[in-house]
């Protein structure tokens, strides 16, 4: 299979709805990290340096927005410490920031498994070349010594 054999099948796997449930997860997440941090419940009155943890999802915004998958994959793991943080911060701090925690756990969960199901047709099929090219491997042309 030749490279543009491979990007004119990625039209076939892609999942627009899966994709939009991603981008749209990511951006909702960053703009309740912004609002939480800056005016609905900062920890210090007037707004918290914690804004600032927003920016570590913007090479992850503009990975998804384009669809890299190696982007989407490593972003899977990096929702964890979202989700880390909004389940620790639901369950010590109190309301409106504990609701806001629950919004954080909500909204990482929905990036992580549809960014996770977006992502496994191309593992399949990635999967599926791998073993067809160790079953035939490509015959190389004998070079004289």
């Amino acid at each position: 299979m030749t490279p543009a054999d491979a990007s004119a099948r990625d039209g076939d796997l892609h999942s627009p709805g899966l994709w939009r449930l991603s981008v749209g997860s990511l951006i909702a997440l960053m703009a309740l990290c912004i609002a939480w941090e800056w005016f609905l419940a900062p920890l210090r009155p007037g707004g918290s340096w914690l804004v600032l943890k927003c920016i570590l999802l913007l090479p992850v915004l503009r990975g998804v927005l384009t669809r890299n998958r190696y982007t989407m994959q490593w972003s899977s793991m990096l929702i964890l410490l979202y989700f880390t943080e909004g389940i620790v911060r639901a369950t010590s701090d109190r309301a409106p920031s504990s609701t806001l925690a629950w919004a954080e756990v909500a909204l990482t969960v929905l990036f992580f498994f549809s960014t996770i199901l977006y992502l496994r047709p191309y593992k399949r099929r990635a999967k599926a070349q791998k073993a067809s090219d160790t079953v035939a491997p490509p015959s190389s042309p004998s070079s004289p010594r």
